[in-house]
């Protein structure tokens, strides 16, 4: 890991089904939770939630975030550089559209094994197991 961190803020959404969605940035090739870097003056939660509305158009209900927890890896795109993400979940069954800078949604089986190839660090290495953790 590096000392160059990105803080972010992201939200896990699932399906019925308990899949969960993710998203591609546009000029990115990793699938990684909506979510993004604050705007200044903004605590964490606000964070998740802005973006969470500005990448997948969903308004979610501010009392019903919870925290999953804080976790870092690799940054998916930015070479060099580790990715600090404050994870929340959010209990709304949604019915997401790509906007903004999104180019693509994927709904994600978080036990599948194998998992796709093309997930972010952070996604795969930590914020899936804490949630596989949760159901176990």
């Amino acid at each position: 890991m590096t000392d160059d961190v990105i803080e972010v803020s992201a939200v896990v959404l699932r399906s019925p089904a308990g899949e969960v969605l993710t998203v591609r940035k546009r000029g990115t090739a990793r699938f990684m939770l909506p979510g993004g870097k604050p705007e200044p003056g903004e605590t964490r939660a606000q964070t998740a939630l802005r973006e969470c509305a500005e990448e997948v158009g969903v308004e979610l209900e501010p009392d019903e975030l919870r925290e999953l927890g804080t976790f870092t890896a690799a940054a998916a795109n930015e070479a060099g550089w580790s990715v600090r993400g404050t994870v929340f979940v959010h209990p709304a069954v949604v019915a997401p559209s790509p906007s903004g800078e999104i180019a693509e949604l994927r709904w994600l089986d978080p036990t599948a094994d194998p998992l796709p190839a093309d997930l972010a660090p952070l996604l795969e290495h930590q914020v899936l197991p804490a949630l596989r953790a949760q159901v176990s």
